[in-house]
């Protein structure tokens, strides 16, 4: 154990079924077998966090308050349950947020990541907006000492990005990646570490376009002032894309998306909708011999392991990503910021 651990700390709660988030007084967690203690010493925000504060459908229909939410989290270790080897006291690690049974047919037969029995930490389970968080030990995945702060605390959602972007591929191929929030960026990067032949990025707002040009965008659209379709067919002399990265979840996005996908492209599928609209499956799927991938989470521990490659190798640079930094007591107006569009990965430092 590294000095005293106290028996509350502060924690961001989902306190009850409504809008809204709370600080407050919270136990430290107890581990239980194979678990550990992790002192968190950063976290960030995520779109799934935005669902939460928000009480949207999807929210409601999942969530069951109280719970202490935040699921991108780095931090130390600072208690080990006696069975535990794999990590160590003082070890800095990031935590993969999907914990899983090993026990079912997906996790015995290599798909740990859609595990009929997942529990996600901040969503199912206590998160990480907190002093401490336990988890089990297989969910912390051990850093170089050296990495910095700031790219360690967006492992988590980087998984996404990479999971994304690499369930197809997309070397010498035109992607368009709609949506531009933060792992829309990050898949940006991740798609022309690969090889993309050329990479368009749309989204509504000119601040998050002017990050996914820096990522490596060829070709940036603001949807709210030019016409998606005609702007990508121009840039592909007619051909459209190769790979649709979908991000956003906006059904408007998705329809573009599929308009512009080639016969027997391909789409992974990111975003989450707000609920159930109307697309034309015929069209944009069954007629055009089109394949569709629902991605969730990270390939356990396949994506891990691409993103340390990406990562060290310098393909990808994650470290121009977080753009606002607050301390947790000013969650609310973390959120804000978030909301607004004109931001990039917003940090917690505790």
């Amino acid at each position: 154990m590294t000095g005293s651990i106290p028996e509350t700390m502060r924690a961001v709660i989902k306190a009850e079924r409504g809008p809204g988030l709370q600080l407050v007084e919270w136990p430290v967690p107890e581990i239980g077998p194979g678990e550990v203690l992790v002192k968190v010493r950063a976290a960030s925000i995520c779109g799934t966090d935005l669902h939460i504060y928000n009480w949207d459908e999807w929210a409601q229909s999942r969530l069951k308050p109280p719970f202490v939410v935040g699921h991108e989290i780095t931090g130390v270790i600072a208690r080990i349950a006696d069975n535990v080897t794999s990590v160590k006291v003082g070890d800095f690690v990031s935590l993969e947020s999907h914990i899983v049974c090993n026990e079912c047919y997906y996790c015995r037969t290599g798909r740990e990541y859609i595990c009929e029995n997942t529990q996600i930490i901040g969503v199912d389970r206590d998160g990480g907006f907190a002093d401490y968080i336990a988890v089990p030990a297989q969910n912390a995945w051990p850093n170089d000492p050296r990495l910095p702060l700031r790219v360690a605390v967006l492992e988590e959602n980087f998984g996404n990005a990479v999971h994304t972007a690499m369930a197809q591929d997309v070397s010498a191929k035109y992607v368009l990646v709609t949506g531009c929030g933060p792992v829309g960026i990050m898949a940006i990067a991740v798609a022309k570490a690969a090889g993309a032949r050329r990479v368009f990025a749309t989204d509504i707002s000119d601040y998050r376009l002017k990050m996914a040009a820096e990522a490596g965008a060829d070709l940036t659209i603001n949807v709210m002032k030019t016409d998606v379709i005609n702007a990508v067919l121009d840039a592909t002399c007619g051909e459209g894309v190769d790979v649709v990265l979908e991000m956003s979840g906006a059904p408007s996005a998705i329809n573009q998306g599929f308009a512009l996908l080639k016969y027997g492209g391909e789409v992974a599928m990111l975003g989450l909708t707000p609920g159930p609209f109307t697309f034309d499956l015929n069209t944009h799927i069954v007629f055009k011999g089109a394949i569709v991938r629902g991605i969730v989470g990270r390939r356990l521990w396949d994506t891990w392991y691409q993103m340390r490659g990406l990562i060290e190798s310098g393909a990808v640079d994650l470290t121009h990503l977080v753009t606002h930094e607050f301390d947790l007591e000013e969650f609310d107006e973390a959120y804000k910021v978030f909301m607004s569009g004109e931001s990039g990965k917003i940090m917690f430092h505790f």
